[in-house]
């Protein structure tokens, strides 16, 4: 098959971006041809894929940038017709057969007080996102959680809805199965993203279990050091703020993972976490806890008390034997897409 994916930024430098990334490359290896127009691509071009550049675009106010990114896209497959390809969206345009969503609804801004949703910021980034989907002949979401976030903002759409396509996992670092000390251990946190994906609340439920374990350790990578250091300020020791890292050795020291996210849409580090046989603790607020199994870790409730919270990652703490492996190729993501096109056609 044919296809053409659009993608703002072509490249592993993100989410949302490995996954198209990683996908199309598979799909090269499956045997479909492979086209990808972006703004800009962010690494050597795979070889087997034509990579067309639109050129880089000032990034704010975001509503009216992806406007001229979508306008961009729209002249170009003008100006450079693909009769008999399929065209695969991961962003806000209104020309594909097929699009993946990797984040939550726009639309939940409806919920909000009504002077958070008088603008023409909210009126077009509606529209958007409504036109998306309603182009689409097919919609592919990238967790249970979108699924049912669409279907509930976006009923006269859920007919379109795909069974979800989660991200893969690339083999990494893996922990060697070990006793953690009664009195300690390792607890990870990773995210850039820190207020989101729950770092007020991590620093609380170690903090509590730094009581019965006194060499306790956060380990917390991503956020630059300034940004958070005000969280331990009642802290002596007991702590280490990495920033951001583009290997995953940490794996190797982290005893469990803990990703108490008041929302993300999947959460690929719990995933990664997973294929290094790193025990997790996350909230029912990810879309990867769909993933977790008992013998990969816990989901809390995120309204759930520290208590709660640090009662699971006890368990955890104590738990015996080696963890199970977490194993999802991104050929497996290639060959689920590969199905909905077959289904769809171009």
């Amino acid at each position: 098959m044919k296809l053409v994916h659009i993608v703002r930024y072509y490249g592993p430098v993100g989410g949302m971006e490995r996954y198209v990334w990683e996908t199309t490359q598979e799909l090269v290896k499956l045997g479909h041809e492979v086209q990808v127009l972006c703004e800009v691509c962010l690494a050597e071009a795979p070889a087997g894929i034509a990579v067309h550049e639109l050129g880089r675009m000032r990034y704010r106010p975001r509503w009216i940038y992806y406007m001229r990114f979508s306008r961009r896209v729209h002249a170009w497959l003008r100006a450079n017709p693909q009769p008999g390809w399929l065209i695969h969206s991961n962003e806000r345009v209104g020309v594909h057969d097929v699009t993946t969503i990797h984040g939550p609804p726009f639309a939940s801004v409806r919920d909000k007080p009504w002077w958070k949703k008088v603008s023409i910021r909210v009126a077009a980034q509606l529209w958007l996102e409504r036109r998306e989907l309603r182009v689409a002949k097919a919609i592919v979401p990238n967790s249970e959680i979108i699924a049912r976030q669409l279907a509930h903002y976006y009923p006269e759409y859920a007919h379109k809805l795909t069974a979800p396509i989660v991200p893969g996992v690339l083999p990494g670092v893996m922990r060697a199965p070990h006793a953690v000390p009664a009195d300690g251990g390792v607890i990870g946190f990773v995210g850039k993203e820190w207020q989101r994906k729950g770092l007020p609340l991590a620093v609380e439920v170690v903090a509590r279990l730094r009581l019965t374990r006194p060499n306790l350790e956060l380990w917390v990578i991503g956020p630059e050091e300034k940004e958070i250091e005000h969280l331990f300020k009642d802290w002596q020791g007991g702590y280490r703020l990495f920033g951001w890292r583009t290997d995953s050795a940490h794996f190797e020291k982290i005893d469990v993972l803990l990703h108490p996210a008041k929302a993300e849409p999947y959460g690929m580090v719990i995933s990664e976490a997973m294929a290094a046989r790193v025990p997790v603790v996350v909230s029912d607020m990810c879309g990867a806890a769909a993933q977790v199994s008992d013998e990969h870790g816990a989901v809390v409730r995120l309204e759930a008390s520290v208590k709660a919270w640090a009662g699971a990652l006890e368990t955890q703490l104590m738990r015996e034997g080696p963890v199970p492996g977490f194993i999802r190729g991104w050929d497996v993501v290639a060959k689920e897409f590969a199905t909905v096109y077959e289904r769809v056609g171009p």
